[in-house]
This record gives structure tokens, sequence and C-alpha cells, in this order.
């Protein structure tokens, strides 16, 4: 993302032309259409004009890279504050200025009140502690329980899962598969099953073996759908979850903003998981959906692999979004 702020403020061009003031003892040079405000702040402290010209161009940036209006206002007021009355010179002091109070803000935003799942786990008497996942169609939300199951048995804890997505042809085959190659578990009933009576039968299961996790898979459902919003609160009503996840798919955008936003409004969710992280070159869903439902990045996902579900951290997620190149 600061790739192309960095180019949207600065331009490709101008970042390493010399200072016009040091190569010749001219004045320095006045504010250009290319490099918005930047020479204007030399020797001197930026102007607020010069700070608004500023901040149209980075709130330019941020829209092209899928950040929600709410959180450029918010990125722009925080901005505004940490520049006003700097004394900057020209070039690389501005972008330093500029991409620290960025870096502030962005750390702000993302750092909501985290959720340690273990702990949560081994602190549930009795077990077994109960899990649903919700979200949309083709966000990989499925394979992302399984991933899920995969991560929480490498921490050396017992899972059982719940195919309740018995809406979909082949959702229960495909937890089946994950389940088998997992060594873990799947309680199931026939397609076109009451989800809600798949997930008590689950949670007996745990209950019984005490079993420390019970994932619940779900339909993926539209937030528009009536019915089958109706059908997952039935589930909560059941099974009465620790946690509620939605799972977004970040290439997706400001629609994993709406999205998340209703689903919170319409069921409640403890916090999210982003997929497709990996392929995700923009990443303003993960500041968008945060911001918004004010509810913390739980896991993100970065690859297809059982292993590629990732505790969400901050500190990876801000050189993520300030790399000019790929993060890792």
């Amino acid at each position: 993302m600061w790739a192309a702020i960095k180019a949207r403020l600065f331009g490709p061009s101008k970042q390493d032309e010399p200072n016009p003031a040091t190569s010749t003892g001219a004045p320095a040079a006045t504010a250009s259409p290319s490099q918005p405000g930047i020479t204007e702040g030399f020797g001197r402290r930026l102007t607020d004009e010069t700070i608004e010209t500023v901040l149209e161009d980075l709130e330019i940036a941020l829209l092209q890279s899928d950040v929600a209006l709410p959180v450029v206002e918010r990125i722009r007021k925080d901005i505004r504050k940490e520049l006003a009355g700097k004394k900057l010179k020209w070039g690389a002091d501005a972008e330093t200025a500029i991409r620290a109070s960025f870096e502030a803000s962005v750390r702000s935003i993302l750092s909501q009140p985290p959720i340690d799942l273990v702990r949560n786990v081994r602190a549930q008497t009795p077990p077994p502690y109960i899990v649903l996942v919700v979200g949309v169609n083709g966000t990989g939300k499925t394979t992302t329980v399984a991933k899920l199951a995969h991560w929480l048995g490498g921490q050396k804890l017992s899972v059982v899962i719940a195919a309740g997505d018995t809406f979909r042809a082949g959702a229960i085959e495909q937890l089946l598969v994950h389940g088998e190659r997992l060594g873990i578990r799947v309680v199931r009933q026939q397609e076109g099953s009451d989800p809600a009576a798949v997930a008590f039968d689950a949670v007996a299961h745990a209950r019984a073996r005490r079993l420390d996790v019970v994932l619940v898979d779900t339909a993926g459902r539209q937030h528009t759908n009536e019915n089958l919003v109706e059908e997952a609160k039935k589930i909560r009503r059941v099974i009465q979850p620790h946690l509620t996840l939605f799972v977004g798919d970040a290439l997706t955008g400001n629609d994993t903003l709406e999205q998340a936003k209703r689903f919170q409004e319409a069921l409640g969710i403890d916090g999210l998981i982003l997929t497709k992280l990996d392929a995700d070159a923009k990443g303003g869903a993960a500041l968008s959906a945060t911001f918004v439902t004010k509810k913390p990045l739980v896991f993100v996902g970065v690859g297809q692999g059982y292993e590629d579900l990732r505790p969400f951290d901050v500190d990876w997620m801000v050189r993520r979004l300030l790399s000019e190149g790929t993060a890792s």
C-alpha cells in the first residue's frame, strides 16, 4: 500500500531529484502538481493549505487501495494532527514524516484488543470451547475451518468439526476429506439436515469425550438472505458458542467490509479471519473491516496449505502495508 501512496504523493520521477536550493543556491521551489505541497515545506513550517493538498492525494491513493472512506477520514485526521506545524526539508524528510504518521495511524486502527484463542480454550471448564464460523459463499470458509483445526491440533488441543453446511452440495464431503487427512472427527448428517442439530450432536460428542474445541462450519450465506441468517441465529441459540468468527475474502475489498458489518448486525461476531492475504497487494480490507466492526483480526490466510493460517500479528500487517515490495 505504501508504494502506491508514495508514488501518488511524490511522483516516480521526483523522489530522487536533488534539492534545487542546495544544488544551485536558488530559493526552494514552490509546490508543483507533480509533487504536491512537499517542496513548499522546505525550510519552514507546513501551511494548512500544503497539508490539505498532501492529504487529498493521500485520500485518492488509499481509496484506490480499497480502504473504506470512514477509515480514510480517520487516517487523514491522524496525519493532519501529526503534520500540523512540522518543519520539514524537501523530499526525504517529508516522506519520512508522512510515512511515520501513516504507520502510527494504521497501527492504532489494527490494534483492537486481541483474542488469545489457546488461553480461552484452556480456561474453558468444562470443555468444549465452541467456535462458530460464518461468512458468505466463496470466501474459503470451509477450508479455513480445516486449517483452524490443524492449527489447534498443533497447540496440543483436541478438536471435532461439525459439518453444519448441509445446504451446499459437496460441503460435507469436503470436510470429510479434510478430517481424514488431519485425523480429526467430523460430525455430520445427510445433506439437507438441520444444521443446528448437527452442531448440537458435535457439542454432545465433544462433551462426552472431553474434547477441547468444537468448530462449527456453516453454510455460506449472503447477509441479505433472511432464511439463511435466521438459520445461523438458530445455531447460535442451540449451541451458544463462546466465539463467533467471520471469514472474509481480502480480495473483495470493500465488499468484505460490508459483509462483516451486516453479519455483525445480524448475528454478532467476535473476531475476523481474512483469507487470500497472500494475493492481496492492496491491503485495504484488513484496515476497513477492523475499523468498522471494531473487532480484532484473529487469523489471516496466506496460502493454500493447512499451515498457511497464521494468528494475526499487528507488526506483520504493518510491515506488509508499508512494504514497497512483498512482505513475508
